[in-house]
């Protein structure tokens, strides 16, 4: 009975990632996760402490900080001047729609990298699509290009988004050497976004009805400060160098953090309201779910029959389709959860396949990567609603022509085999 309970809740639990919410309820994947946590602590299956036991504290102390750091550079008006430069000037005429769509690709690709892509969202987008509603464009191929340039940029490090923290802090894996894995298809991808886009929409970007009739709300700028946004850009660097010491990253992360707190101009109040809480308590609450499995004994008998089967994800042509529907179904961030569950040590070329993969994937679909649902979000807020089609048609040429790219790369530079089993 046990067994059973454990089962039903994990399996209504990866139900509800795949739809997104419950659709009779106003209830959000955090929602169900944590509604999942508390059904089994209530029925008896698992208990306070195994809910503490089960969650990795590196891993959300490293994502706590990376927050922090980033809630520094929006604070400090950085990420506000760097959405001003998107449609700086004169830029952003029907007649040069590539100019302001290749800043966007890039500043937006560039920030992912290194900062939280949430409050780079909160940050931009509203900005991004009033500066194109004030020049008579469609801000659809904006929003979409901003979405999937976040997704292609955070593929390029292991603090570019969330599940790269996980697969990094429980592989562990070297941050440089992802650099150099993720950076190459990151940069592809990055072009392939500009592509698709500029093609799909370069003839009529000013003559939707949208270009005709949006009307731009006011934007609240912070004030650009320029010593503390060299403060957020010292405290990134350090945090870049702590990476190649013995210091376990999370500790170093957490100083750095402690430090930005302590500010005599910013109040520490602003930039703990800028974590995004729910992100934290989705991961706690999959650790937890998903680690009642390996208490019900489950996960090894699992492991055991996909290793004696030989159905184990250890090469580029069975990992790219796995990570393509899974992170499309469920999201990459509960699914890699899921995988490190059944299975507990993976290679680490696993890994660092998994996490360029999995990242890049998440262009396929709106629904694919939080960042392009809040994205749509913001864009729907200001009267430039994005369907579901609208992003499909560029995401899906962008996400499979990225990862034929990044399975090509990965197999060249022997980070994984192609086919055969990984070392």
């Amino acid at each position: 009975m046990h067994v059973a309970i454990v089962l039903l809740v994990v399996v209504l639990t990866y139900v509800g990632m795949a739809a997104g919410r419950v659709a009779w309820l106003r209830i959000d994947r955090t929602g169900i996760a944590l509604l999942a946590a508390i059904a089994l602590i209530a029925t008896g299956q698992m208990t306070l402490d195994d809910f503490g036991a089960a969650v990795d504290m590196p891993t959300l102390a490293l994502l706590f900080a990376v927050m922090i750091i980033s809630a520094q550079f929006s604070e400090s008006g950085f990420i506000d001047r760097c959405a001003r430069r998107m449609f700086g000037g004169d830029r952003g005429t029907p007649a040069n729609f590539a100019v302001p769509l290749a800043l966007t690709v890039a500043i937006g690709g560039s920030l992912s990298a290194v900062l939280a892509k949430d409050i780079l969202v909160i940050a931009i987008a509203p900005r991004l699509i009033a500066a194109a509603q004030s020049r008579s464009l469609d801000p659809r191929p904006f929003a979409i290009a901003f979405a999937a340039a976040l997704n292609a940029g955070s593929a390029a490090t292991l603090i570019g988004n969330p599940q790269n923290i996980l697969l990094g802090t429980l592989g562990p894996l070297s941050f440089w050497r992802f650099l150099l894995l993720g950076g190459v298809p990151a940069l592809f991808s990055l072009g392939i976004v500009f592509a698709v886009v500029w093609l799909q929409w370069r003839d009529r970007v000013g003559s939707t009805l949208l270009a005709v009739t949006g009307e731009p709300a006011p934007v609240a700028d912070h004030r650009f400060d320029r010593g503390q946004a060299i403060k957020g850009g010292l405290a990134l660097l350090a945090l870049l160098a702590l990476f190649s010491t013995h210091l376990p990253r999370e500790i170093g992360a957490l100083i750095i953090a402690a430090l930005l707190l302590a500010s005599r101009k910013i109040t520490s109040r602003a930039m703990i309201a800028a974590v995004d809480w729910p992100l934290l308590l989705l991961v706690a609450c999959l650790f937890a779910v998903t680690g009642s499995l390996n208490q019900a004994g489950v996960s090894g008998p699992v492991v055991d029959f996909l290793t004696d089967h030989g159905l184990l994800p250890g090469n580029l042509l069975s990992l790219a389709p796995l990570t393509l529907v899974t992170g499309n179904v469920f999201g990459s961030l509960p699914s890699s959860i899921l995988l490190l569950q059944f299975w507990p040590a993976p290679p680490k070329s696993v890994l660092y396949a998994a996490a360029v993969l999995w990242t890049l994937s998440g262009n396929l679909l709106l629904t694919g990567s939080l960042s392009s649902v809040l994205v749509a979000e913001q864009a729907e807020r200001r009267g430039a609603r994005l369907h579901f089609a609208d992003y499909a048609s560029c995401g899906i040429p962008i996400a499979l022509a990225s990862l034929a790219f990044a399975v090509l790369w990965l197999a060249a530079i022997h980070a994984l085999p192609l086919w055969g089993t990984a070392g």
